[in-house]
């Protein structure tokens, strides 16, 4: 078998391979038809520009969602923080008062 062969070969089986695992599907088949001579990259092309889209919408995702994660933990921090000073203020007041601050019930 020549080189050419093997290669022809290797390539059919692992595009079979890719089918089989679900990675390529009709669509890709479709997609092959509209290639041509004139144009022989046109897959190729046409995969690269939505591996490129793809790549550039999970990072826009991935800073979305970052900056979701970090709006929720800031509203976190500030409800405990808020909750905890107006504790302390009750605390102070008591003691102001001449009461003294109750041991409080572990549950």
């Amino acid at each position: 078998m020549d080189a050419v062969a093997r290669l022809h070969r290797q390539l059919v089986d692992y595009s079979n391979s890719l089918f089989q695992e679900g990675i390529l599907d009709n669509q890709f088949g479709h997609l092959q038809q509209l290639q041509d001579e004139s144009n022989p990259d046109f897959v190729a092309e046409v995969v690269n520009l939505y591996f490129k889209d793809s790549e550039r919408l999970l990072n826009e995702i991935t800073v979305a969602l970052c900056q979701q994660y970090l709006q929720h933990l800031k509203q976190e921090y500030y409800l405990v923080k808020n909750k905890l000073q107006t504790l302390f203020q009750l605390q102070q007041q008591l003691l102001s008062a001449g009461g003294s601050i109750p041991a409080y019930e572990m549950r």
